[in-house]
C-alpha cells in the first residue's frame, strides 16, 4: 500500500507543472484577437497543439491550442495551414504582458473557422 501511495504522489507531483502551464488561470479573462502569418505550422505533439504566428508589428506569438484530439476534431491538422499563411486567432492572452502567448479557442484561415474549444463561447 505504501508503494502505491508513493507512486500516486509521484505522478501527481510530476504532472503539476503541466497542469498549471496549460490551464486557463494564467490567461486574461478578456477575449483577445490577433492576426498574422504562420511562422511555425500546427504541431500536435505534447499535451496541447501549438503554432507560432508573426503579427504585423513583427512580434512572434506562441499560439497554444487544445489537446491534439480536440484540434483534429475541429478539422485542423499539421498540414492544414501552410507557412506564411494569414490567420486570425481568437482566445485569451497570457496575463504576463512580457509573454506573447495566446490560449486559443478559434483559428480562422481562408474564411474557415477551426473551433478548437467549442465548449467555450
Amino acid at each position: 500500500m505504501k508503494t502505491l501511495t508513493a507512486l500516486c504522489v509521484l505522478v501527481l507531483v510530476s504532472t503539476a507543472p503541466t497542469i498549471a502551464h496549460h490551464g486557463w488561470a494564467g490567461y486574461g479573462d478578456e477575449e483577445f484577437e490577433i492576426s498574422g502569418t504562420v511562422e511555425t505550422p500546427v504541431k500536435l505533439a505534447g499535451p496541447h497543439g501549438t503554432m507560432q504566428i508573426k503579427a504585423a508589428d513583427g512580434q512572434v506569438w506562441d499560439i497554444t491550442l487544445s489537446p491534439p484530439p480536440r484540434v483534429k476534431g475541429a478539422g485542423l491538422s499539421e498540414s492544414t495551414i501552410p507557412l506564411g499563411a494569414n490567420v486570425t486567432i481568437n482566445g485569451h492572452r497570457h496575463r504576463d504582458p512580457k509573454r506573447f502567448e495566446v490560449k486559443t479557442e478559434r483559428v480562422t484561415y481562408q474564411g474557415k473557422l477551426y473551433n478548437v474549444y467549442p465548449d467555450r463561447k
